[in-house]
């Protein structure tokens, strides 16, 4: 598994208990660069930070401070914060969480400590911190509902739609069976509002099997990235301009690379999926899909709850897992909708790159309001309109 470059100076706090300066200021030196490191001389001092309500992710003492008086002492507040507590042993042997599972970790190193195995377990610490922040917002992601005024208006609206328009449903639903074999709806399965899982109706206007041909069709997609691939063997122009061999080297399958390589050549892969001239869009397909007529089965997803009629498209599962960023992650605290700020502001229009169809998704997440849901329905009308084969 690739590693990530520890760059987390500020945001993770050591807070070091130790009355020898020297032994203070080597530790800061040491390990300044990858957290914040503050040292205070005694226990009493330590504990009244805590209860002044600093925030510490990490607790270093030196047990001849009286570390295990330090933990019984600061034990309902190590539990509330579950901070992490190193203690630092001069007779000890490396033993890490020696506490019980389930409960704030309790690691133990030997007062004169090896340098490199203390930094590999607060790299751990700061990793673990960060994973714990990413899911705890993911958590609130999924949480997100539908605001009350916004369901209501979907429920009336998507059901008075859906009976006025339900001689021309009937219609479409019988020109596509006599245009090509196969199914008259497509469920698709989708990612909407708070990671919810659901299936997304359409009219079919594919050939049946076209989800088989998508790997073949890379060349094609209009999301390819402008940033040209390098190798992941070759030095990145830091390295390059700094006339020196890769300072950031990492080992994959046997093979050295650069791990900026790595991280930019991911970057640069699309995240999202859509081609122009389909081939596999049926004739009358083209027709359903240049006037949006293809998406009006979602009424039922919006009278369901799916999704509402102003949101961000949801997402198949194979696009939304490459989402695992907290910025990309946060177009998911939006409803799914059938239109959104993305449709009228930049479908169809060449080479629109899937940073900034995010970047718009997030946007909207951030600011929607019925006052923006009631502009972005208004200029659908005009967009649904526009000429555009994709």
């Amino acid at each position: 598994m690739l590693s990530e470059p520890i760059t987390q100076e500020g945001n993770f706090h050591v807070l070091y208990v130790e009355n020898d300066m020297h032994r203070a200021s080597e530790f800061k030196i040491a390990f300044s660069q990858i957290a914040k490191v503050t040292s205070v001389s005694s226990r009493t001092e330590a504990i009244k930070r805590l209860q002044e309500g600093e925030v510490i992710d990490l607790v270093v003492i030196n047990d001849s401070l009286g570390g295990l008086n330090f933990l019984n002492s600061i034990d309902s507040a190590r539990i509330q914060y579950g901070f992490p507590t190193m203690l630092l042993s001069a007779d000890a042997e490396i033993d890490t969480n020696v506490q019980a599972e389930g409960k704030p970790i309790i690691d133990i190193f030997p007062l004169a400590f090896d340098n490199e195995a203390l930094r590999k377990r607060l790299v751990y610490l700061i990793r673990r911190k960060k994973y714990n922040d990413i899911e705890n917002e993911f958590e609130q992601f999924r949480k997100q509902r539908i605001p009350a005024g916004k369901r209501l208006f979907d429920i009336i609206v998507s059901f008075s739609v859906l009976l006025a328009i339900s001689p021309l449903l009937i219609v479409v639903a019988i020109l596509i069976r006599l245009d090509s074999k196969g199914a008259i709806f497509y469920k698709s399965r989708r990612i909407g509002m708070g990671y919810k899982l659901f299936d997304m109706y359409k009219f079919r206007t594919m050939r049946t099997g076209a989800d088989k041909l998508i790997s073949g069709m890379a060349s094609q997609n209009m999301y390819k990235s402008a940033l040209p691939e390098q190798a992941a063997d070759e030095l990145c122009d830091v390295c390059q301009l700094a006339g020196t061999a890769c300072q950031r080297p990492l080992f994959q399958d046997n093979m050295q690379v650069c791990e900026v390589q790595v991280q930019r050549t991911r970057k640069a892969k699309a995240m999202f999926m859509k081609f122009k001239e389909d081939p596999r869009v049926t004739r009358l397909g083209k027709f359903l899909r240049n006037t949006s007529i293809d998406e009006l089965p979602q009424l039922i997803n919006i009278l369901k709850g799916d999704m509402s009629f102003v949101g961000n498209r949801p997402l198949p599962p194979y696009e939304a897992e490459k989402l695992t960023t907290t910025a990309y992650a946060r177009r998911f605290a939006a409803p799914a909708g059938l239109t959104g700020l993305w449709q009228v502001t930049k479908r169809g229009k060449a080479g629109v790159s899937d940073q900034e169809r995010i970047q718009l998704d997030a946007l909207y997440a951030k600011t929607y309001s019925f006052k923006t849901d009631l502009i972005i329905l208004i200029r659908t009308v005009k967009a649904v309109f526009q000429k555009e084969n994709v």
